[in-house]
């Protein structure tokens, strides 16, 4: 239950420095073991960090959401596929997706189709001249992803109990913008508590500012791991 539950909660390292990556993994110790790496540390030598922290047992979910014309996100996912990174995003748009998706064949990485950012809401899709609101776009672009064979999607939890519908019991579900009770929001706008987003569907949590901003990362991640095992295993309670 345990490594189940850890397998599924994705640490996002969105610090400025290796070095403050490096001591947030240190201080979480076992209790994480799947981490996320964006673009804030892959431009501090985030990629060398990522190979190393792979090499050392952990899974890592390499967030940058590629979006470029078909040979370009080819090769760049065939480069990654190298890396032994566990799940890679790349924005939902199909020509992009099948691309990737054929590059990656055999490789066991995971690609993730971003639907619409948390931090967007309809006013925001409405300015970058969408005329879907998030729900629509997000289960057109889950559609897209399930039919591209993409290993799964990235939406927001309120979206995951109808997204899960359209994708199928066996793609992943992972979703950002989660935080515990009483957190502070930040910058997201579409956000729910870990053990609402397992009961609504995800497959794995995002989780970034409320662990590594934390006085005890470790204390508030084994927080949020207990919230998603009551969700996931209510009978154990």
């Amino acid at each position: 239950m345990a490594e189940a539950a850890h397998d599924r909660l994705i640490i996002g390292l969105d610090v400025p420095t290796i070095a403050e990556a490096q001591s947030i993994v240190d201080a979480i110790g076992d209790d994480g073991q799947f981490y996320k790496i964006g673009y804030q540390l892959v431009f501090a030598g985030g990629l060398d960090f990522a190979r190393d922290l792979a090499a050392s047992g952990k899974k890592i979910f390499l967030d940058m959401k590629l979006l470029d014309i078909d040979n370009t996100v080819a090769k760049g996912v065939e480069n990654i596929a190298r890396m032994g990174m566990t799940m890679l995003t790349l924005h939902a748009y199909p020509k992009a997706m099948a691309a990737a998706v054929e590059a990656a064949k055999g490789s066991g990485l995971c690609l993730l189709g971003v639907t619409v950012l948390t931090s967007m809401d309809a006013d925001d899709l409405t300015a970058a001249g969408y005329a879907d609101d998030p729900r629509a776009l997000v289960l057109r672009r889950a559609a897209q992803a399930r039919d591209a064979g993409m290993g799964g999607i990235v939406c927001s939890a309120e979206e995951a109990a109808v997204v899960r519908e359209i994708v199928g019991p066996d793609l992943a579900v992972v979703t950002p913008g989660i935080r515990p009770v009483g957190a502070d929001r930040g910058d997201q706008k579409r956000v729910m508590t870990p053990f609402d987003a397992i009961a609504a569907g995800a497959s794995h949590l995002v989780v970034g500012r409320p662990i590594v901003k934390a006085e005890d990362p470790r204390a508030a991640t084994r927080a949020i791991l207990d919230d998603m095992r009551r969700a996931a295993w209510p009978s154990n309670d």
